[in-house]
């Protein structure tokens, strides 16, 4: 049993933990924090603080020059 992860994150935002020395799966990056479980969803609580995907904060932008 692998007790340490990496935090990761997609495209959107959204973030993960995925156990450390397993390959990542397609769309997601490691953002460079490892630990055991506690301490990286402890990390992304503090860090992930808009739930909302990317492309819903982009699309509420207020479009520029109008």
């Amino acid at each position: 049993m692998n007790d340490e992860f990496i935090v990761v994150i997609n495209d959107e935002g959204q973030y993960s933990i995925w156990p450390a020395g397993r390959g990542l799966p397609r769309g997601w990056s490691d953002v460079g924090r490892r630990g055991d479980k506690e301490s990286c969803l402890a990390y992304i609580d503090q860090t992930w603080t808009d739930m909302r995907p990317l492309s819903l904060v982009r699309a509420m932008r207020p479009e520029s020059g109008r």
